[in-house]
C-alpha cells in the first residue's frame, strides 16, 4: 500500500472525530484507528462519509498507511490507556516518528513519558486541546508541548485547525519542553473552574438575593457580554438562561444542583499547595462543587439551620452593577493567580514560558476565550518580567476602580447569607496581596514558641534566623528554619 497519510489519529469519541475531520477540511490526509475497530468503519460510513479519511483495522496497518516521520495522535482516556497505546505503538516505529497525546494528561506524566519515549530514539508531544466538540472541529486552542524537534513535524498542520483571532493568528504555539503544554492547559481549566465559580454565584446573588427570574438574568447576561466581560461562558450563559424545557419554562431551574468534575481543577490546587503559590480562588471553586455534590446532607442542613432573615431592600439596578463590577474584579484574581503559578512551575521544572503568548493561545477557540485576554497579553509584552498582573496599570486602575462594588457584593451576600465563597476568596487576596504587613509574625512566634522554628527580624537582614527562650524552660536549641 502507497504511505500517503499525513498524520494517523487513535480514538473515536467525539474529539477525536472532530479533530480529524478538522484536519480533513484544512487539506490532510488522516488515518483513524480505534482499539473497537467497528467505531472506525461506522465513522467511516457515517461522520467520515466523503473525505479522505483512511480507516485502519490494526496498529500496524495504521503505521504502514502513514508517510515518515510518523506523526500519531492519541486521542484516548488519560491515565494508564495513554500508556498501554505508547506500548502498544512502540515496537512498529521507528526513531525519528512522534507520538502525540491530546488527552487531558497530567503534566508529572508527560514530562515521564517524554522521557520514556525519547530513551527509545522516538520524540514525544503533550499537548493541551480547548474548546469542546465545537472546537475540536471548527478551531480549538491548541497548547503543544514536549520534545522541541517534534514542533516541526506538526507545526503546520496544528497551525492549520487551530481556532483564529479575529487578525487571523493562530491560537496554537509551542508552549514548552516535556510537561509544560500539559500544565499550561491544567492552568487553562483552572481558570475555566474559577470562571464558571464566579459566573454562578453572580447568579444566585441575582436570583435569590433580588429575586429575578430566568428572563430577566438572560437579559443582563446579555448587556454583560457588550463589556468588559464579553466571554464565551457568558455568552453560554446568557444563552443557557433564555431555554425553554418542554413545557416553556426556563430549563435551568429544573436542573438537579451538584456539580461534577474531572479533577484538573484538584491537580491545580494541590498544584499550587506543592509549590507554596496561593491559587485560593481555584481551589474555592474546586471546593464549591465538592460542597455541591453533597445535596441530601445540604436538604437536611436547610431544614435544622438557621440563617439570616434580612430581605435586599436597595437599589437593584445598583447592585446588579455591583455584581458585574465584582465579577470583573474577581476574573482578574483567577487569572492573576494562575500565572503568578505558573511562573513558579516555570521555575521549577526548567520552562520557559511566553506569558503573553499563553494568554494569545486562549484567545480564541477555547472555553475561557474572552477579549479580556487581550489586555494580558498587551501587560505582558508591555513586560514580560510581571510578577502579578495586579502590578500592570490597566489591571490596577480596573481594580481600583471596581473594589467599591465588589466590597458591597462580598458584604451584601455576607448579610443576606447567600454563599460566595469566589469572590470572597478573591477579595481577600487581594487585601492580602496589597498589604505591606500581615500577621504572619505573630504565627511565626507561635511556631517558635511551641517547636523553636526560629524567625527573622524586621532589623536584621533576611536570611538570618533567631530562636527565643520564650518561657525560660524551653532550652535555646532551636529545630529548624522554616519555608514560608
Amino acid at each position: 500500500m502507497e504511505p500517503n497519510g499525513d498524520i494517523a489519529l487513535i480514538g473515536l469519541a467525539v474529539m477525536g472525530q472532530n479533530i480529524i475531520l478538522n484536519m480533513n477540511d484544512n487539506g490532510y490526509t488522516v488515518v483513524a484507528y480505534n482499539r473497537t475497530v467497528s467505531k472506525v468503519d461506522d465513522f467511516l460510513k457515517q461522520a467520515a462519509k466523503g473525505t479522505k479519511v483512511i480507516g485502519a483495522h490494526s496498529v500496524e496497518e495504521m503505521v504502514a498507511f502513514l508517510k515518515k516521520p510518523r506523526k500519531i495522535m492519541l486521542m484516548v482516556k488519560a491515565g494508564r490507556a495513554v500508556d498501554d497505546m505508547i506500548e502498544m505503538l512502540l515496537p512498529h516505529l521507528l526513531r525519528g516518528d512522534c507520538i502525540i497525546d491530546g488527552g487531558n494528561s497530567h503534566f508529572s506524566d508527560t514530562i515521564r513519558r517524554t522521557k520514556y519515549v525519547e530513551g527509545q530514539g522516538l520524540l514525544y508531544i503533550g499537548t493541551g486541546v480547548s474548546g469542546g466538540e465545537e472546537g475540536a472541529r471548527h478551531g480549538p486552542s491548541i497548547m503543544p508541548g514536549g520534545s522541541c524537534e517534534a514542533w516541526s513535524l506538526v507545526k503546520d498542520i496544528f497551525k492549520a485547525i487551530s481556532a483564529k483571532t479575529p487578525d487571523g493568528t493562530a491560537c496554537c504555539e509551542w508552549v514548552g519542553d516535556n510537561g509544560a503544554g500539559h500544565y499550561v492547559k491544567m492552568a487553562h481549566n483552572g481558570v475555566e473552574y474559577g470562571d464558571m465559580q464566579l459566573i454562578c454565584e453572580a447568579y444566585q446573588l441575582m436570583k435569590y438575593g433580588l429575586g429575578l427570574g430566568a428572563d430577566e438574568l438572560h437579559r443582563i447576561f446579555a448587556q454583560w457580554n457588550q463589556t468588559e466581560l464579553d466571554s464565551y461562558l457568558i455568552e453560554i450563559t446568557r444563552n443557557i438562561l433564555a431555554y425553554k424545557d418542554t413545557d416553556g419554562l426556563p430549563l435551568v431551574d429544573k436542573i438537579l444542583d451538584t456539580a461534577g468534575q474531572k479533577g484538573t481543577g484538584k491537580w491545580m490546587s494541590i498544584s499550587s499547595f506543592d509549590l507554596g503559590i496561593p491559587v485560593t480562588l481555584i481551589a474555592e471553586s474546586v471546593y464549591a462543587r465538592c460542597l455541591s455534590a453533597i445535596k441530601d446532607e445540604r436538604v437536611i442542613a436547610a431544614k435544622k439551620l438557621s440563617g439570616p432573615t434580612l430581605k435586599f431592600s436597595g437599589d437593584a439596578a445598583a447592585f446588579v452593577e455591583d455584581i458585574r463590577k465584582a465579577l470583573l474584579a474577581s476574573k482578574i484574581v483567577s487569572y492573576a493567580q494562575s500565572y503568578m503559578l505558573m511562573r513558579a512551575a516555570a521555575k521549577e521544572y526548567g520552562w520557559t514560558l511566553n506569558y503573553g503568548n499563553i494568554a494569545l493561545l486562549w484567545r480564541s477557540g477555547c472555553i475561557i476565550r474572552s477579549v479580556f485576554l487581550e489586555k494580558i497579553k498587551a501587560a505582558y509584552e508591555k513586560n514580560p518580567n510581571l510578577s502579578n498582573l495586579f502590578l500592570d496599570d490597566y489591571f490596577a486602575n480596573l481594580l481600583g476602580s471596581c473594589q467599591n462594588a465588589w466590597r458591597r457584593v462580598v458584604a451584601q451576600a455576607v448579610m443576606l447569607g447567600i454563599p460566595v465563597p469566589a469572590f470572597s476568596t478573591a477579595l481577600t487576596f487581594y487585601d492580602g496581596y496589597r498589604s505591606e504587613r500581615l500577621p504572619a509574625n505573630l504565627l511565626q512566634a507561635q511556631r517558635d514558641y511551641f517547636g523553636a522554628h526560629t524567625y527573622e527580624r524586621l532589623d536584621q537582614p533576611r536570611g538570618r534566623f533567631f530562636h527565643t527562650n520564650w518561657t525560660g524552660r524551653g532550652g535555646n536549641v532551636a529545630s529548624s528554619t522554616y519555608t514560608a
